[in-house]
């Protein structure tokens, strides 16, 4: 079985809060493996313009710039970006815009923004459920072939599977809307590779294609609210007509400008050749405890990891002064399931063994 197709109507009873996010798990005190967002100090080159933006605070923001240099980036006329206040924006943006579509799809388990966004526009949505047994992969026949919105994660939250790119290719079609969330894009790496493997960030040929992208993971910029869309230039024009007027603020955009540059490229590709080898040993210690199994072949800053009661244990790991992410609220998970952050080897073994603590008592 490579997954399930099962239609939700809106104000379902006994459906997974979509609402929930990692920041509610993260709460004071407690150290942070909830949230996938990274913590290092901010470079210079991105810290010195974000303070110099701050002269110019008076003056209404101008997307110009940043807009040129993101289109740069990605190898696209500045038509074909669109800047957002955050990737979660653009999520709101197509569920206003693309008011007409028939029959939206949601491929899950995934980010549960998109299909909250959907339906808090009035959509009515079908989810497609990948099978754990099969690792989350991604089989497009499952996707109905007259779902005319098909959205879905690359690499994919909660489940960190990164999808073939040609498989996601597979999905575009004329009359349909494909939107890949590429939010964590950045994260991944491959042997030999020496950009972003299986993103479609820079495709231009296949039809009614958006992708998604964030600046607030690998930078740290969740309080900047900093993300675009890229597509065809009618597709985004259509949703800049449903954003706010000036919806990204002058700071946001000095920073789009800055993680645009070839330098902030250079060191995306450090950061996410160091994660690798972090993510490695925290699969390899997890995968030692007795009861634990890592899903799928994790491939961005977090993990997925199926464990009976592991609602319980998330509990119990709150007390111990560990925060993780809980898996209930995701469709297509439950109870058993927690997601973790990929952090340094030390915090890694500190947390695995007060983990073993908890699954021996």
């Amino acid at each position: 079985m490579h997954g399930q197709l099962i239609e939700v109507p809106p104000g379902t009873g006994q459906e997974p809060d979509l609402g929930h996010h990692g920041d509610a798990e993260a709460t004071p005190g407690l150290v942070d493996l909830a949230v996938n967002v990274r913590r290092d100090t901010m470079p210079d080159w991105l810290a010195d313009p974000l303070t110099a933006s701050l002269a110019e605070l008076a003056a209404y923001p101008d997307p110009g710039p940043a807009r040129a240099a993101v289109a740069a980036r990605h190898g696209r006329p500045p038509a074909e970006v669109l800047l957002t206040a955050g990737a979660a924006e653009g999520f709101v943006l197509l569920a206003r815009a693309l008011a007409g579509v028939r029959r939206p799809v949601v491929v899950h388990p995934q980010f549960t923004e998109p299909e909250a966004a959907l339906r808090a526009a009035g959509h009515q949505v079908e989810r497609v459920l990948l099978d754990p047994a099969d690792g989350f992969r991604l089989d497009p026949a499952r996707v109905p072939a007259d779902a005319d919105l098909v959205m879905i994660g690359n690499p994919t939250n909660p489940t960190s599977v990164l999808h073939p790119a040609a498989a996601l290719a597979a999905l575009a079609r004329p009359g349909r809307v494909l939107v890949v969330d590429e939010a964590f894009a950045d994260t991944t790496g491959a042997p030999g590779v020496a950009g972003e493997p299986e993103s479609l960030a820079g495709r231009r040929d296949l039809p009614g294609l958006v992708v998604v992208r964030s600046l607030t993971k690998t930078w740290g910029l969740a309080g900047l609210r900093i993300g675009y869309l890229l597509g065809e230039a009618a597709l985004l024009d259509r949703l800049a007509a449903v954003q706010p007027l000036w919806a990204v603020s002058t700071p946001a955009l000095a920073a789009a400008t800055a993680c645009a540059s070839p330098t902030a490229v250079a060191a995306e590709r450090e950061i996410a050749a160091r994660l690798a080898a972090d993510r490695d040993h925290l699969v390899t210690r997890l995968s030692a405890l007795p009861g634990v199994r890592v899903a799928g072949r994790p491939a961005s800053a977090f993990v997925l990891l199926h464990l009976a009661g592991a609602d319980r244990v998330r509990e119990t790991l709150r007390e111990r002064g560990w925060a993780v992410r809980r898996g209930d609220t995701f469709p297509g998970l439950g109870p058993d399931w927690l997601r973790v952050a990929v952090r340094d080897p030390a915090t890694t073994d500190a947390f695995t063994e007060v983990l073993a603590e908890i699954l021996e008592a």
